[in-house]
């Protein structure tokens, strides 16, 4: 009997060599499997199965896994307002860690014998997939050939034209990859230090003049309404922030970081969604949490999306970080305000009635309600004495000088 293989596949053309390799140089029965995190339409995700048919696929699975992503992923993200380097959302890298979960379970459901993906060795989405794959059936071999063979485009496009498959496979002048959370570009520009993507680069073009109001709505931390529109399904609400700030062209910029294989890697994105919603997040925030939880959410937040782009979702310490992070949610209830205007947006304000603003205890820079004038001169008191005490033993040092300098 042949051996089965589950194949990682989207229908581009590195798993499209794969689909055929694996089948007729290879002798398996490749199944194909699209794990659609939310990037995917009904028609494309159509257009896929079909392409897999016609390299010989034996059959495939479009696995909807928008909403495990979301709940999974995407909601301790905006929790953590999580941004790489203080400037990446962690789009389309987060999402390949669901891919792989997706489908290495399905691998282990029809019994296969081996699971591919068509990876390259130079980047991050080989060990996401790889250590998936390893840690959850170390038992189920991994494939690559693409990777091992180290393929030129040419190459695999000649292959497959030779073996009577022939597709549009025009490398474009820019490598885009669209997801839920965001849009990654890659090409030309970002392969060097000194260069930023041009307009024509990015894929929602500047449609809109003058300023728009948007409100976000957030219960317990978790998007649920814009512009005044509830929404039960978090994605769709996500997916309509985007929509709203494409038009004004918001979300574009460099990444610059360290990938998982030590090497720097600098990559173009525009994620109006995700940015919008984590920067109105953290505003809404700073007026319902306390220093202190705001402090260690940021520490948090900071490993959390480290771990998640360095594919180590899967250990244990992930869930604890999650734990954390919802915890600090239950007041994080409210409305944002923000205007958006071409390329750039403000963050307004919040409404909510956990608006720690709004207490009797007095009002920043006016008048206090809670303590006395005299509260405050014993409080200055007490917390100068540890300074005083230092710089009454070292009077010698300057003020601000080191005492050895």
């Amino acid at each position: 009997m042949k051996k089965k293989v589950v194949l990682a596949f989207s229908g581009g053309l590195d798993t499209s060599f794969c689909a055929m390799y694996l089948s007729k140089e290879k002798g398996y029965e490749v199944y194909t499997a699209l794990a659609n995190t939310g990037g995917f339409s009904d028609a494309e995700c159509k257009a896929v199965e079909e392409r897999a048919a016609q390299l010989g696929a034996v059959k495939h699975a479009t696995l909807q896994i928008e909403r495990e992503y979301y709940e999974k992923s995407i909601k301790y993200m905006v929790f953590g307002n999580v941004l790489r380097n203080g400037t990446y959302p962690i789009s389309v890298s987060s999402e390949r860690i669901f891919q792989a979960l997706a489908i290495i379970r399905y691998a282990q459901e029809i019994g296969a014998d081996a699971v591919a993906h068509g990876s390259t060795g130079a980047g991050n989405d080989q060990v996401r997939f790889d250590l998936t794959f390893d840690v959850l059936a170390p038992q189920i071999e991994i494939i690559t050939p693409t990777r091992d063979m180290n393929l030129s485009r040419e190459y695999e496009i000649n292959y497959l034209k030779e073996h009577g498959f022939v597709a549009d496979f025009v490398k474009m002048e820019y490598s885009i990859n669209k997801g839920l959370w965001g849009t990654s570009i890659g090409g030309k520009e970002t392969l060097s230090s000194n260069q930023t993507l041009p307009d024509k680069a990015y894929p929602s073009p500047l449609r809109a003049e003058g300023e728009e109001t948007l409100t976000l709505d957030f219960e317990q931390g978790e998007i649920c309404g814009v512009n005044g529109v509830a929404f039960g399904n978090k994605a769709d609400a996500i997916r309509q922030v985007e929509a709203i700030g494409a038009r004004w062209a918001i979300g574009r910029d460099m990444h610059v970081g360290d990938t998982i294989i030590g090497i720097k890697g600098r990559v173009g994105f525009e994620a109006a969604g995700s940015l919008l919603i984590i920067h109105a997040h953290k505003l809404l925030e700073k007026h319902t949490l306390t220093k202190w939880q705001q402090y260690w959410k940021e520490q948090i937040g900071t490993w959390y999306g480290m771990f998640l782009h360095e594919a180590q979702y899967l250990e244990p310490v992930m869930r604890d970080m999650e734990a954390f992070l919802q915890s600090t949610q239950h007041s994080v209830t409210g409305r944002v305000i923000l205007t958006l205007r071409p390329y750039h947006y403000t963050l307004v304000g919040v409404e909510s009635k956990y608006d720690l603003m709004k207490s009797d205890f007095g009002v920043y820079g006016e008048e206090q309600k809670a303590w006395t004038a005299d509260d405050v001169k014993g409080f200055t008191k007490i917390l100068g004495n540890q300074m005083k005490l230092y710089y009454n033993v070292n009077s010698n040092v300057e003020t601000g000088a080191s005492p050895h300098s």
